[in-house]
């Protein structure tokens, strides 16, 4: 598996940001280690209860749905 432009236009954009700087190692100096993975597990924890009461409201929701259905009988019904 090759890694690299594969066409024109992609040829051109690695030409172009060749040169450009993509990191910026002074905000490394200024955010510290601890604190920026602290705010990273709170965030998943929060990501993680968003998600599990998202199921949770989904499957009372299609309770309360199925429970309100009036179901009427189908005139090609053999019974």
């Amino acid at each position: 598996m090759a890694v690299g432009p594969r066409d024109y236009i992609d040829q051109l954009l690695v030409k172009k940001y060749a040169d450009e700087k993509v990191d910026n190692p002074s905000i490394a100096e200024t955010i510290a280690a601890d604190k920026m993975l602290s705010a990273m597990g709170d965030f998943s924890d929060m990501k993680r209860n968003l998600l599990i009461l998202n199921n949770k409201l989904s499957s009372v929701c299609a309770a309360l749905n199925a429970k309100a259905a009036h179901y009427r009988p189908s005139r090609y019904a053999t019974a």
